[in-house]
């Protein structure tokens, strides 16, 4: 056999050159059986048994609570997170319960912290998942989120401020704290005395737990109208009471400003104290003193403050600080300011809520407009012989099913007597189907949608599954218990569980656990709205329904 031309001068077998394609492919950063791929492998494969219709989900247990009720990942938390249940079993299981704890321990807000992969952590603990918890009385600890230990304890702060808000900056990368708004006492207001810090923010990068820095918004830096205050993706975020939204590059401001840096841990002599850093009674000092306003990397003005970015290329979403333009949402390019081409939304909803729209989590660019009756998922697309400008298209729609509406103004009774209505249903009529929840399932690749019809004196709510891609209708579950559009709800779809939480009035909270079964002789008790007999257990001194 004689070598091609440019060849190496030896043939290869097919095995050969497989093992070669093989390692340009790796050389890529492909690797065929490498834990992503076999995890994507069985998200797919979870998706087509999720889908076939003889797949249900079953009901199989509820619980009720004097408090709220959270849920993060499997765990169901309760009585302010002393209680953490497990809902990955068709029986509810304790994971940890602890003895109710004082008003001075209560808890105020809470993250869930996950473990980042490749990376080696100082602790073995790191390596589990954790809760991150603010308390009342300004202490923030990482306990374990299955037993519940505390694995670290920071001291923030004394008496100056109220620690009240957990956010994300970069999603389990780097964390802020926020304090509730300072307020002087009215007397102290009486007395002519000004407040002039609003807000602190304490900031940290997690795992391990490293302490980034401290600042104030000062009114005499950022003027008296601010009235709230964020940080999100590196761009710390401040609101005015007109409508006005500034954004200012967070470190640089980190950069410019800080005063010193500190560790967790040691002891220093900050301003005439010594201490150590986040212990107690000191805390955390204020090291970054913004002395001046910072360079300002963009505003806009916009009714209630409502601000997004995202889409590619980059633009925001705003609606005119204008109280007749509330529900016209205007898509506009973060470059030049330029309004993308049919960039204007409106969808002209007559109903007590309004529609609402946001840009897609999928990380598509893509943006969900959402309103009573219809979901329109839009797109970006370069406008022809126009390069500076894209066009807001609609990639699909989904609309409510409303086959079986009569809205006619005129009827005609029995007796051929002509009656005319003086009035026309709202969009949102809770006699006609209406969405009240979408959202995005990322591991499976679905949008998730709650419809809701009065039937007579109850509510019947369903979750449909939609592809991502093309909004086909995949899958629809209805949920048994009664839905009241007056209370609030917050439902979950996480791989094959379905949680709704639902708060009635008085403080009373309920949570419903519907778990994936593929059982075809079970149909009929899993989909059915009638009522069953209910069983009830006891655990851990709380009450458990089985259905």
């Amino acid at each position: 056999m004689f070598p091609r031309a440019g060849g190496s001068g030896v043939a290869r077998s097919p095995g050969a050159r497989s093992v070669c394609g093989l390692l340009a492919r790796r050389a890529l950063g492909f690797y065929a059986r490498d834990a992503g791929v076999a995890h994507r492998f069985n998200l797919g494969l979870l998706r087509r048994i999720m889908c076939q219709e003889a797949t249900k989900f079953k009901n199989v247990w509820t619980t009720h609570s004097a408090s709220p009720i959270a849920y993060e990942r499997g765990r169901i938390y309760l009585d302010n997170y002393q209680c953490c249940i497990s809902s990955i079993a068709q029986e509810p299981r304790i994971l940890y319960q602890k003895t109710k704890c004082s008003k001075s321990e209560k808890i105020e807000d809470a993250l869930l912290l996950e473990s980042p992969l490749g990376e080696m952590l100082p602790h073995p603990s790191d390596y589990k998942s954790s809760l991150i918890v603010l308390t009342v009385q300004n202490w923030l600890l990482r306990l374990s989120a299955d037993s519940g230990e505390i694995l670290e304890k920071i001291y923030l702060a004394g008496s100056c401020c109220k620690f009240r808000y957990l956010s994300w900056d970069t999603p389990q990368e780097v964390m802020v704290v926020k304090s509730a708004q300072n307020k002087l006492p009215a007397a102290a207001r009486q007395a002519g005395i000004q407040q002039s810090v609003l807000f602190y923010l304490a900031v940290f990068q997690v795992l391990p737990l490293s302490f980034i820095g401290m600042l104030e918004i000062n009114k005499k830096v950022f003027g008296n109208s601010v009235t709230d205050v964020a940080v999100s993706n590196g761009i710390l975020i401040v609101m005015h009471s007109m409508g006005l939204v500034r954004l200012y590059n967070f470190q640089t401001i980190s950069e410019q400003f800080m005063e010193q840096p500190f560790d967790l841990g040691n002891e220093f002599n900050w301003n005439g104290q010594v201490g150590v850093v986040g212990k107690y009674p000191f805390g955390l000092p204020c090291n970054i003193k913004i002395t001046d306003t910072p360079p300002l990397l963009f505003e806009a003005s916009t009714l209630e403050n409502a601000f997004q970015i995202g889409g590619y290329p980059w633009h925001y979403i705003i609606t005119p600080n204008k109280k007749k333009h509330k529900g016209v949402f205007h898509i506009c390019s973060l470059k030049d300011n330029a309004l993308a081409k049919n960039g204007i939304q409106d969808m002209k909803c007559c109903s007590l809520e309004p529609d609402w729209i946001y840009f897609h989590p999928d990380m598509s660019g893509r943006i969900i407009h959402a309103g009573p009756n219809l979901i329109k998922v839009l797109k970006f697309k370069e406008v022809k012989n126009n390069t500076d400008q894209m066009e807001i298209a609609e990639d699909f729609t989904i609309v409510a099913n409303r086959e079986n509406c009569v809205n006619d103004t005129v009827t005609v009774t029995a007796s051929g007597r002509v009656v005319k209505k003086r009035f026309n249903l709202l969009d949102d009529d809770p006699e006609q189907e209406t969405f009240k929840i979408v959202d995005y399932e990322d591991e499976l690749d679905l949008l998730s949608i709650v419809a809701v019809t009065q039937i007579g004196a109850d509510g019947r709510a369903h979750l449909d599954f939609h592809c991502n891609e093309r909004g086909i209708l995949l899958k629809s579950i209805p949920l048994l218990e009664s839905w009241d559009v007056t209370y609030s709800h917050e439902v979950y779809f996480d791989r094959d569980l379905v949680l709704h939480i639902e708060q009635k009035p008085n403080r009373r909270f309920s949570c419903y656990v519907y778990q994936m079964v593929c059982d075809t002789a079970k149909d009929d008790e899993c989909s059915s709205y009638e009522k069953t007999e209910k069983s009830f257990c006891k655990k851990g001194g709380r009450i458990f329904e089985y259905n």
